[in-house]
């Protein structure tokens, strides 16, 4: 039996939510409870061990039986925290003689590696509301223009366009045209983001600059005057908490630009106090190291210890500055997080991104800090610095190729250099999804963006099949991690690239039947999302996976909800002890088809869809 089961998603399962592990959030020396639940198909269970890894000497716990529900049986073994990451494993062994080794990436009938354990964080947690947020991330240039954008004068590297104008993709529009959204703006439509049901604005940045992105900060001191000034930003912090949004900004932390304040101090001036924030390539300071090469974003030095008290370190640093009043900032989004800190033989992104987070709890600690790592992003992600991770690699690279259709053009797939978008099928997502989210701890992937699109790719829906949208959004808000909507995906808009993709908001068409119907469709996907706490933190299981259709289940004590993502018509079979109270499912949404029969159960799509289903919670045994 446990070969073939080997091939299949029900095997033994863990995770790290409540249902699995007594203490998310451990202080070093803690004993935790971590329990391992075995189908009972599974065979004769002889042992079970916890096994640990502590200042990397294995030691194995001995699990106890606490009993059997619904046809599963619950093991626990009590571990005690030595490490800030404390890596765990199990170790089943059958009455067969076969001995299963179950960690992050699945069941395993040879010994695992250490870097693909479960893992328990004693590093400070996330704040509680972070892993129930919803992001919508604003351009600013691109949301809203309220009244008073009228009375400013146009940003002298600005070429000015009108809000119905088509983005212009050539240089120097592409980084230039200047569509005059500002902070005020975002205000004017608080009421549209409300009625969706988004809970975290972030905003890409937000200081001076010399283009319409904001990467090339002149200065992280103050608010840029053409989004309105400092004071504008207070109001916009301050109306989105009266109506329970918390708002994150954006940070370069890799380089700033070429007109700040801080370059200009330095160039060509090596005696200046601001020498040692860069990377200078003569004694005259007149070449540099930039970020890819591009003289206009150069890249910061952080070995410089008056950087660090300028810009991370302590209460008078910019990263504390705008969490306090009057600004009240409620976190940070960091961009390009995976190069800062590093050339070539230096590396000193640990030292980087601990500063930042050690600053924030000082300042705040019920902030968030979210870091950009393009690719395999789980190396830096372990507890000590980023709560979670905007990334690509573990949703929303393999979700596109899984939900994009065939032959679809891409001059570049998110960094990949692929002439087409790849073709997955839904055991290809699957696998790779599992691949990348392994390495996260629990905690970590519960904070990590699940993005569709962000302002610096394609629109999803540019490529998507007919009726993708709404399994790739469901898929969004109910994996575990934090959905994204980049503002505009609810419109229905679409974008060849990054920069096509910053479209300004068509605020006319919000009537249109077909943006109306988009609009609807994301807010009641967000609502089902926030609705069921279980899509936020409960634990999560694959119980099919098909080229076509998946299906899986997030449950905890409390309640489950169980969800069929289909990308064409199809259906699939689960044996009715994999999904206790099934019999008594209640629709939440979509049309698919559920029937229990003969002990098991049977879900349906007629084609491209979405369903979820409400089902009692999981009944654990007391022991």
């Amino acid at each position: 039996m446990p070969d073939q089961l080997y091939r299949t998603v029900l095997t033994p399962h863990h995770d790290g939510s409540q249902l699995y592990v007594s203490t998310p959030n451990p202080d070093l020396g803690e004993s935790v409870a971590v329990r391992v639940r075995i189908p009972a198909a599974f065979g004769a269970v002889v042992t079970v061990y916890a096994r640990s890894n502590p200042d990397r000497e294995p030691r194995f716990d001995p699990a106890r039986l606490l009993g059997t529900v619904d046809g599963w049986q619950w093991w626990e073994a009590v571990i005690t925290v030595e490490n800030p990451v404390h890596g765990y494993r199990f170790l089943i062994d059958l009455d067969d003689g076969s001995h299963w080794w179950l960690n992050a990436t699945g069941l395993s009938g040879i010994e695992t590696l250490d870097t693909e354990d479960f893992k328990l964080l004693a590093h400070p947690a996330a704040p509680d509301w972070a892993a129930s947020s919803v992001i919508y991330q604003i351009f600013p240039d691109r949301f809203g223009r309220s009244p008073a954008a009228d009375a400013r004068a146009t940003p002298e590297w600005g070429i000015p366009a009108e809000w119905h104008d088509e983005v212009d993709l050539v240089r120097p529009g592409r980084s230039h045209q200047y569509y005059g959204g500002d902070l005020d703006g975002i205000i004017l439509h608080l009421d549209h983001l409300e009625r969706i049901g988004v809970t975290l604005l972030y905003l890409t940045p937000i200081f001076p600059a010399g283009s319409n992105h904001r990467y090339d900060a002149s200065s992280f001191g103050e608010v840029d005057e053409a989004l309105g000034g400092d004071a504008a930003l207070v109001r916009l912090v301050e109306a989105a908490h009266e109506r329970g949004f918390k708002v994150i900004g954006d940070l370069t932390s890799n380089h700033s630009g070429d007109r700040h304040e801080w370059f200009r101090a330095a160039h060509l001036n090596p005696d200046a106090a601001e020498s040692s924030f860069y990377y200078w390539l003569d004694p005259e300071h007149r070449t540099y190291t930039s970020w890819f090469g591009v003289p206009t974003l150069p890249k910061f030095n952080w070995a410089s210890a008056a950087l660090r008290t300028r810009f991370i370190e302590g209460a008078g640093s910019v990263v504390a500055k705008w969490l306090q009043a009057p600004y009240h900032l409620d976190g940070w989004r960091i961009d390009v997080a995976n190069m800062t800190g590093r050339l070539e033989r230096e590396d000193l992104n640990a030292e980087v991104r601990q500063t930042i987070r050690r600053t924030m709890i000082e300042v705040n600690p019920d902030t968030l800090l979210l870091g950009e790592s393009t690719n395999d992003a789980s190396a830096d992600f372990q507890g000590d610095g980023w709560h979670g991770a905007m990334t690509y690699t573990n949703f929303t690279r393999p979700l596109w190729s899984w939900l994009s259709g065939p032959d679809s053009p891409s001059s570049s797939f998110f960094g990949l250099p692929y002439a087409t978008i790849p073709q997955y099928t839904g055991h290809q997502f699957v696998a790779t999804h599992l691949r990348f989210v392994a390495g996260f701890p629990w905690r970590t992937r519960l904070a990590t963006m699940n993005a569709l699109d962000t302002h610096d790719t394609p629109r999803f829906r540019t490529h998507a099949i007919d009726g993708g949208v709404p399994v790739a959004f469901g898929m969004s808000v109910t994996l575990p991690g934090i959905p994204m909507i980049f503002a505009g995906d609810e419109f229905g808009l679409v974008g060849v690239d990054g920069e096509q993709s910053r479209t300004p908001i068509p605020w006319g068409s919000v009537d249109e039947p077909l943006v109306a119907d988009t609009i609807d469709l994301y807010s009641a996907l967000i609502h089902l999302r926030t609705a069921h706490p279980a899509l936020s933190e409960g634990g999560m299981r694959w119980l099919h996976v098909g080229d076509d259709v998946l299906v899986y289940l997030r449950e905890s004590a409390t309640e489950a909800v169980l969800l069929v993502a289909a990308r064409a018509a199809g259906e699939a079979a689960i044996p009715g002890w994999a999904v206790a109270g099934a019999e008594a499912a209640t629709r939440l949404f979509g049309d698919g088809g559920l029937l229990v029969e003969d002990g098991g159960i049977r879900v349906t799509a007629a084609g491209p869809s979405f369903t979820a289903w409400a089902l009692p919670g999981v009944g654990v045994p007391v022991g």
